[in-house]
């Protein structure tokens, strides 16, 4: 175990307040395993903090969860949002959901002009409004103290008001049965009614989201039209998404 390299881990979570295992791992150019291995004792003598898929420095602990969650596997999301920002046009319509990645994207396109944005989440609708001529459409609804996201029946019926040319939805998981899943019954009716405005339907999700399961189904891979990746799934669900005529979109 190496003295240096939790210098090095202490160093990171300090400067940013969280990291994620895989980003840890990618920054230091070592195993996973490696970087798990080296924050036991960390964890253990009380100098970093556990959370699902990350670290975080103890001092940041109060940070809202939806923080916590942009940290995990946030250089992967933001290659997902940089290609999604070479597929976007100036002027294009789209609905984004309120996820993390989702919120990448949004930053992604602050230097996009004349779009026209719906969505259920105050963090995008900030980070898009008054801005290059874009215009921004906030659905109403209850407002969860988590993410400072709009749910229930009257962000649905909001959603019925549009039509538009992209809708871009994050999941918790895809199986491997081809299955889309969330972990909230009332984020995938949001999705479901976002699918059903848009042309077009993109899953934005990074490569830690293939294989994954969850309690909700959203849809099945026939149901949308692209996936937008960080990297490429297994063979197998290659297979899938071809005969469910689905495009993978994923780094050259």
């Amino acid at each position: 175990m190496s003295l240096k390299r939790q210098s090095d881990i202490l160093h990171a979570v300090r400067e940013s307040g969280s990291y994620s295992i895989t980003d840890l791992a990618e920054r230091l150019a070592v195993s996973t395993e490696t970087i798990r291995r080296n924050i036991r004792p960390l964890i253990e003598n009380g100098s970093l903090l556990r959370f699902h898929g990350g670290i975080m420095d103890p001092d940041h602990q109060d940070e809202p969860p939806f923080q916590r969650r942009m940290q995990v596997n946030r250089e992967s999301k933001r290659r997902v949002a940089a290609l999604v920002r070479g597929m976007i046009h100036d002027g294009d319509s789209l609905i984004l959901d309120n996820g993390t990645t989702t919120t990448y994207v949004a930053e992604a396109l602050r230097d996009h002009s004349g779009l026209v944005a719906v969505t259920n989440s105050a963090q995008i609708a900030c980070r898009l409004s008054s801005r290059n001529n874009n215009r921004v459409f906030m659905a109403g609804g209850e407002l969860s103290g988590d993410d400072a996201a709009a749910f229930g029946a009257g962000s649905l019926d909001f959603l019925r008001q549009f039509e538009v040319k992209y809708a871009l939805i994050s999941v918790a998981g895809v199986t491997g049965r081809g299955d889309l899943v969330d972990f909230h019954l009332f984020e995938a009716e949001f999705s479901r009614a976002a699918m059903k405005q848009a042309r077009e339907t993109w899953v934005i999700a990074d490569t830690s989201k293939f294989g994954r399961d969850a309690p909700v189904r959203v849809c099945d891979l026939a149901a949308i039209d692209v996936i937008v990746s960080d990297g490429a799934p297994s063979p197998e669900f290659a297979r899938l998404c071809r005969q469910a005529d689905v495009r993978l979109v994923t780094p050259p």
